[in-house]
């Protein structure tokens, strides 16, 4: 029998309605008793109770270091999460947990576990054979999709399809017969397990638009701010008539300020060698994103800059399959 250990953060899957509105009021505990889970053994941990747009890079340390120990200690871990930055905190935890030999798998549900309509019983039983089943690693675990945690991206608000996996097929889904699994090799990091929790988060995250004031970059560099992901235009583009960003991007890498490009496409990568405008950016204190997610990109910067020294030559490699190979 598995040895699996649910921690339990709140969020949508263990609210209650009060006088304001839903609010976390369940605990892990009472989770699991809403569901039917044989064949495992479940111990329950209540990390945090919060609004999952509350949880924040203080946050996932906490998480963090609790599913550190959890997965020293059984044979998956299993986070009950909210649904609006479960996907930053799966990404983080990606980069945090190094060389995982259990499975993490966060899950939750568009409506609370109490609601007749809930998605929330699935859901966390189909993350508990996930994490009973699937190979090392951090993964979310939603509508049957199995999706790695630095590939996933919220889609939608209310349908309980809310997840879907970004320039990578997902890991996995969940029919009548259990959970299934892509032949192709999960890139989790090697070595010994290790907690890299040290995280900066003074990290900006600037989605540029036709017309954008360049002086947005000076108040960046006065800001203490000590990282930007640029959500730029297509393969990287970014105007220089008129309004130049350019100059204004070599400022940024002229104080310090590391900048990570990514595209404002959903889908596919970023290429600073298409266009002379990007061959000139992509220089000193800039890095292209390549095919990272948005919050995979937040993740990775404020995880490089948590101890640059270490990590910085990991800005353009793949540390956990947030880029393709």
């Amino acid at each position: 029998m598995k040895k699996l250990i649910l921690l339990a953060t709140g969020g949508t899957i263990a609210s209650v309605a009060g006088e304001n509105g839903l609010t976390p009021g369940i605990s892990g505990a009472e989770l699991l008793e809403k569901v039917n889970l044989p064949g495992v053994e479940i111990t329950c941990r209540d990390v945090f109770a919060l609004d999952s747009s509350n949880v924040q890079p203080e946050e996932w340390r906490v998480l963090a270091a609790a599913a550190f120990r959890a997965a020293q200690e059984a044979d998956g871990v299993v986070i009950t999460h909210g649904t609006d930055t479960m996907a930053y905190s799966a990404a983080a935890l990606s980069f945090m947990l190094h060389g995982l030999r259990v499975p993490v798998v966060f899950t939750g549900s568009q409506l609370p576990m109490g609601h007749l309509l809930s998605d929330a019983p699935v859901n966390l039983a189909e993350a508990v054979e996930t994490a009973r089943t699937a190979p090392p690693g951090v993964y979310i675990t939603f509508n049957h999709k199995i999706i790695r945690g630095c590939r996933a991206v919220k889609m939608r608000t209310t349908s309980f399809d809310a997840f879907d996996s970004i320039n990578e097929a997902p890991a996995g889904y969940l029919d009548s017969e259990g959970a299934h699994y892509r032949t192709v090799p999960m890139r989790e990091p090697m070595g010994q397990p290790e907690l890299l929790d040290q995280l900066e988060p003074r990290v900006f995250l600037l989605k540029l638009m036709p017309g954008t004031t360049p002086e947005i970059f000076d108040w960046i560099a006065s800001s203490g701010i000590r990282g930007v992901v640029l959500e730029a235009f297509g393969l990287g583009g970014l105007h220089y008539i008129r309004r130049n960003l350019v100059d204004k991007l070599r400022m940024l890498g002229d104080k310090g300020i590391i900048t990570l490009v990514t595209t404002q496409c959903l889908y596919e990568k970023t290429n600073f060698d298409l266009y002379q405008v990007g061959r000139n950016v992509l220089s000193g204190n800039v890095f292209s994103g390549k095919d990272m997610t948005g919050e995979a990109a937040v993740a990775k910067l404020m995880w490089v800059l948590g101890d640059p020294e270490k990590r910085m030559h990991l800005l353009g490699e793949n540390v956990c399959g947030e880029i393709s190979l």
